[in-house]
């Protein structure tokens, strides 16, 4: 069994799903299947599937996106608990050794604050140079989790509205397209390589982009179509 990897995304540790699916002993497609259910009944109850499974993606070896869920340990525990026998066992002690490693490492102290005030302390002399650096620091400074977290479900709405809500069919058939369409319009607006490294500077920019953000027309074609297609079938 491969060790996990656990991360700090939009200030939860997480690990991706196709490391879960491997894990387990299941195809990645059957873990997202599995997945999907979960969030379902978690919308169902009005509880934030979020706080479980986020949505992300991934490039594959055709340079083709892909969809992919990070898990959180709540996820994590949703997926052991579905789990019998020896690899259920394993994926749970697994998974809460390497989340208990990361919560430790980051609550280590630094001691980076420290040592930079007392250079400022010994070297008054070169306090200009220091308020420069502070104002570079303040230039290329990125957002922090609490500003990505709001930039992610602000998105989120937008793109839901688009489709008609959750309960269209648009939704249920073109969802994944029109969310990869949202972000690489995000990135390319900012030329950044992902949402997360929008300059803290620019936070207000980027609320604002997604406010006015809208399909491309032929996205907005397809999803028309595709709504009112369903529409005709029912009628029909």
């Amino acid at each position: 069994m491969n060790q996990l990897k656990v991360i700090s995304f939009d200030g939860q540790l997480v690990t991706d799903s196709r490391e879960v699916a491997e894990m387990v002993g299941k195809s990645h497609d059957q873990l997202m299947r599995s997945i999907r259910t979960y969030i379902s009944y978690l919308d169902s109850a009005k509880m934030q599937s979020e706080n479980f499974f986020i949505d992300s993606s991934y490039k594959n070896s055709q340079n083709k996106i892909m969809p992919c869920y990070l898990l959180t340990r709540k996820g994590c525990d949703m997926v052991a608990n579905k789990m019998t026998g020896s690899k259920g066992v394993q994926f749970t002690a697994e998974y809460v050794t390497r989340f208990e490693e990361m919560e430790k490492e980051i609550s280590k102290p630094t001691n980076n604050t420290k040592l930079l005030l007392e250079t400022a302390l010994k070297h008054e002399e070169k306090i200009e140079t220091i308020a420069s650096d502070v104002n570079y620091l303040k230039d290329t400074m990125r957002i922090d989790g609490a500003q990505e977290h709001a930039l992610n479900k602000k998105g989120k709405r937008v793109v839901v509205e688009s489709l008609g809500g959750k309960g269209s069919p648009a939704y249920k058939q073109m969802a994944f397209k029109v969310f990869s369409a949202f972000w690489r319009d995000f990135k390319n607006h900012f030329e950044i390589p992902r949402y997360g490294d929008l300059p803290k500077k620019r936070y207000e920019d980027g609320l604002r982009f997604i406010g006015m953000w809208q399909p491309s027309t032929s996205l907005k074609i397809d999803i028309d179509e595709t709504n009112n297609q369903q529409t005709l079938e029912g009628v029909i």
